[in-house]
């Protein structure tokens, strides 16, 4: 029986932590820039990187206009993304 509140810490088993450890580094190491290595070293020599920003993985097959607007534009929609995310997981928080 697991318990409520803080208590349900202890009583996870050692092998899910390890797999939510895999699981977040996977996903902290994926998110990361594909031309650029960790720690911001040029490891792979495919050259400068055509991101704008961290998190782009834009290959230019797919583009929805992003090019077309203005910085003071992509800032903004940027800004919309991050606070949905923040909002997205304070939902999640109160469940």
């Amino acid at each position: 029986d697991i318990p409520s509140g803080f208590a349900a810490l202890d009583a996870i088993p050692g092998m899910v932590w390890a797999q939510m450890i895999a699981t977040w580094t996977m996903m902290e190491a994926a998110n990361q820039d594909q031309f650029v290595g960790p720690w911001g070293t040029n490891q792979n020599g495919l050259g400068e990187s055509p991101a704008e920003f961290k998190g782009d993985f834009r290959n230019g097959a797919l583009d929805f206009g992003w090019d077309k607007l203005s910085a003071e534009s992509k800032m903004r929609k940027r800004a919309i993304e991050l606070n949905n995310g923040r909002a997205a997981q304070m939902g999640i928080l109160g469940l």
